[in-house]
């Protein structure tokens, strides 16, 4: 995840999407019933509630279970312990 004054930020491929159907952010965003604020907002990859990501794809002609598809998951991986035996 990226940091940006605080927040975090998660990538996405909603940008891409809309231009690919030749959409406005104004279009996408009425079409998806959310503010342009949103759009923007996502489009510049910050975090959404599942039910904002759901209308956006809704918007886009994906079912959500797309969703992977347009929102990348940007979990930290967990650290894998060493398999060498400590010795002290």
């Amino acid at each position: 995840m990226q940091e940006m004054s605080g927040l975090s930020t998660v990538g996405n491929r909603v940008r891409e999407m809309r231009e690919n159907k030749l959409m406005t952010q104004s279009q996408l965003a009425r079409k998806a019933r959310v503010a342009l604020r949103t759009i923007h907002s996502v489009e510049k990859g910050m975090n959404c509630r599942m039910d904002t990501k759901r209308k956006i794809l809704v918007a886009l002609g994906l079912r959500f279970e797309d969703k992977d598809m347009v929102f990348t998951s940007m979990r930290r991986s967990v650290p894998q312990m060493s398999e060498e035996p400590l010795t002290h």
